[in-house]
Formats: C-alpha cells, structure tokens, sequence
C-alpha cells in the first residue's frame, strides 16, 4: 500500500486540531474530544455516507496508551492498538464498525485517523436530557448491550469498561457498543492474577475488582450492564462513590449487607474484614424482589424489570446472572430470540499482549491493522 499521495488530501482545523483526510471526506462538524482525540462527523463522497472520523495525535507516543490497544497501565499507544485490533475481529450489529484507518502521508506516520460509521449521540446524553425513556426503551437498550456482550464474551473478551458514554445510538435507538481499549481476552491458560483492577470507570465497577480480587470474570460485564439498567430507570447515577470505600458502602447501602458465605470470592482478608465490620443493612433476596429493594429503585413501576435489576446486581459475581441468563429472563421475553443473538466464530487473539514493545514495534503492528483496510 502505498502512501497517500498529498495532492489526494486537504486539511481543516476543528477545535485547534489540524485535520489532514482524503479529499473525499468533507467537513460535517465537531462531534467532541473522544478518548485519545478529536472527533469530527463528515460525508464520504464516494459512497455518499455520513461517517465519524477520529483523529488521534502523535499516536505511537505513549507505549501505555499505543498497547490502549493493555490494561496494565501500559500506555494510550497501546490501547489503541488493542482496540482497532479487536474491532477488526469483531461484526455484530451492537459493536461499532471500523470502516478504514487512513494510510498517512508520509514516512513518519504520527497521527492515526480512524473512520467508522457515524451514531448520532450516546447514552449518557439520553439518559441526562429532557428524552423521556419508557420502560420499553429501557429494555431495548440493556437488550442490545447484552446482546453485544453476548458475542464479545463467546470470543473470550471482557469489555471491562461499559458505561453509558460507551454506548452509541441513532435516532432508530439502535445502540453499538463503543471503547474496547481497556477490553481484555481471557486465555484458558492465563493466570487469574495476570488481571489488572484498573479497569472500569469507579461508578460501573464491579464489587470484586474494589476488593481487591486475584480473580475476575466475565461477570463484571453485567455488573456494569446492571449499574446502566438502573441508571436508565432512575435517571441517576445509582452508585456514584467518591472512592473504593465510598463506592462499595453505596452499593451495599442499597443493595443490602452480604452474609460471609457470599464474601467467599473476596481473597483479601482486609476487604472480608471491612465488609464485615460494616453496619447491617437488609440483605437482597436470592429468590424475589423485596420491599427494600423496590424501595432502593423508585424509578422502575415493572415488576420484570426489578427482577432481572436484582439478578444482574448479585455483590457475589458467582452468583450472577450470566449473560445469557439476563438475555432469557422474562423482561427479554419480547425481544429475546436466540437465533437472532450470535456468538462469534472465533477466539480474539491480541498476541503483542504478551510482547514488550518499543514505539516502532506498535506503529509497525498499526500499519499491520492498516493495511487490513487498504490491500
């Protein structure tokens, strides 16, 4: 593949950001500052679609943030390798879609532009407008998220950073899952510890990733589903923790003190003992809704809704809903339809995971991503 010849390309500045794209992409607007760039909308003269395009500065500088496509504090380089790899593997509906990473025009290749399809808002911006949100918009949504999470997860892969400014939706309230930069595969042979806690942004996180847990699962996934789900329903952010301690005494406040027998994940004798100490609160039912917990969502009228709510946010994450458990419960039942909920072909593979690598190891496996795009 060649370069880009620089006749074939012109520039405009948004938000103080130069923007240097093929010809054939013509300015929309500023769609905002996304992780790791300016984002802008524009119209592919070619095909005559509206798309985003992403432009991310001096790309290959950060080694951490290069291998945000690798969740052990490795830098922005790295996540960005991670998820423009990871969503080259990935087709489903409820996944956004890469359309090309722009060859650069020269050489030095510093900036990486990323074009995919163009979503009109995304979650967190419903959720805190003036829109009113019916309990079937509720369900469509989380609907899609699981379905999404359905697929990722039969690829062996965990998100691990859902949250509603992570989900993406058009006018239909079609919803694509977004972000997959601190998502990581889970290999039969990896050791539970080699999991960094750093994952997830505090609100969403799971009880077992504050406590400190050598073991995580594809349950923090639904856990983050479920802080979504009630934070569509009540308008809120449901747990909205200050910090660890803040955040699991939030979430305990209104979901109820775990007995010891739930607190056999917890590997940390500290984090038991803290749980422990704390006062009693009413514990969730393992069998039904109870008058606490209806009470702790005032924002749900729907007796399925609350049902599945509980379900998905069990403090014991061997205990909760998996997936397709959440997909099949009776509040689905009118979108659930299992031939219509793919799991993918395949088992993500992110080799350079397990590699030590240099500014021109990761630009050498972007230009490898690249080329995917442009034979």
């Amino acid at each position: 593949m060649a370069l880009l010849p620089p006749d074939s390309t012109h520039q405009f500045t948004v938000s103080n950001t130069v923007f240097e794209v093929p010809k054939r992409y013509s300015l929309i607007r500023s769609v905002g500052n996304g992780s790791y760039g300016v984002v802008i909308s524009a119209v592919d003269s070619d095909t005559k679609c509206k798309v985003a395009i992403k432009k991310i500065p001096r790309a290959f500088d950060d080694v951490v943030d290069a291998k945000r496509i690798s969740g052990q504090q490795k830098g922005d380089s790295t996540r960005i390798l991670r998820e423009i790899t990871l969503l080259r593997q990935m087709d489903h509906e409820n996944i956004v879609n890469i359309i090309n990473i722009l060859p650069p025009t020269d050489g030095e290749w510093t900036d990486l532009y990323i074009v995919s399809e163009l979503m009109e808002t995304d979650l967190h911006r419903i959720i805190y407008s003036k829109q009113a949100l019916s309990t079937d918009h509720c369900q469509y949504f989380v609907y899609q998220i699981l379905r999404a999470l359905k697929y990722m997860h039969s690829a062996n892969v965990m998100h691990r950073d859902l949250k509603p400014s992570n989900l993406l939706l058009n006018s239909n309230c079609d919803l694509k899952v977004c972000d997959l930069g601190l998502a990581r595969g889970v290999e039969p042979e990896q050791r539970p510890g080699d999991l960094t806690e750093y994952v997830v942004t505090r609100w969403y996180r799971a009880p077992e990733i504050m406590l400190a847990c050598t073991e995580y699962a594809k349950a923090i996934d639904v856990w983050s589903t479920g802080c979504i789900f009630a934070e569509l329903l009540e308008r809120q952010a449901v747990f909205p923790g200050d910090d660890y301690i803040d955040q699991i005494r939030k979430i305990i406040a209104k979901l109820g003190k775990p007995g010891a027998a739930d607190l056999d994940f917890v590997t940390s004798e500290k984090a038991r003992r803290f749980i422990l100490d704390l006062p009693e609160t009413p514990g969730a039912d393992p069998d039904r809704v109870t008058a606490a917990f209806r009470s702790a969502f005032p924002g749900c009228p729907d007796d399925a809704a609350l049902d599945l709510l509980r379900l998905m946010l069990v403090f014991n994450p061997r205990k909760r809903a998996s997936v397709e458990e959440s997909l099949a419960h009776p509040f689905m039942a009118s979108l659930h339809m299992e031939s219509d909920e793919p799991c993918a072909d395949f088992s993500a593979v992110l080799d350079f995971e397990k590699q030590t690598l240099d500014r021109d190891s990761l630009r050498q496996l972007a230009w490898g991503e690249m080329l995917h795009y442009n034979p």
